[in-house]
């Protein structure tokens, strides 16, 4: 199946992720929303690296999901570790044909396709700090707030990358 058809209809899409990587977005983020979480994408971290994807739970729990398409993709891209210190569960989702075997225990595992996910593989948990999760809730909630001014006013002020 070609997944370039699905990738066409994601929005937004910036350039940067491969038309599999939005497709594993894209179930990834229905499973999120199945399990209660709210998710926004390419949110940017006090460390100033870029997360695929954050999720919030009801009760202020924060997962990120690094997204991989390909063994390529995962062995070029060794910034995952620091994800660690802005999450409670830390998971890599990736498409049906990436070996699942290359993904580190350390962290979970969602098998992904355009139409929906299943996690393979729970995320072990690391509680945060209560200050980094005030820091991450504000950040994601006013990027998130961000976003839909955008959305309402697309000639408004929106000059920084949110």
């Amino acid at each position: 199946m070609s997944l370039e058809p699905l990738a066409d209809s994601l929005l937004p899409r910036d350039g940067r992720q491969s038309p599999t990587a939005l497709v594993v977005a894209r179930g990834t983020q229905g499973l999120l929303l199945s399990l209660g979480l709210s998710c926004i994408s390419e949110l940017v971290l006090g460390s100033g690296r870029r997360a695929d994807l954050v999720a919030l739970g009801d009760g202020g729990e924060i997962w990120i999901v690094e997204i991989k398409s390909s063994v390529e993709d995962f062995r070029v891209d060794q910034k995952w570790p620091d994800y660690r210190m802005h999450c409670d569960r830390l998971y890599f989702a990736t498409a049906q044909h990436v070996p699942l075997e290359i993904f580190p225990d350390e962290a979970g595992l969602i098998l992904a396709d355009g139409y929906g996910a299943a996690i393979i593989r729970e995320a072990p948990e690391h509680r945060l700090h209560a200050a980094t999760r005030r820091s991450m809730i504000l950040s994601f909630a006013r990027t998130a707030a961000l976003r839909l001014q955008a959305l309402a006013d697309p000639s408004g002020p929106y000059e920084r990358e949110f």
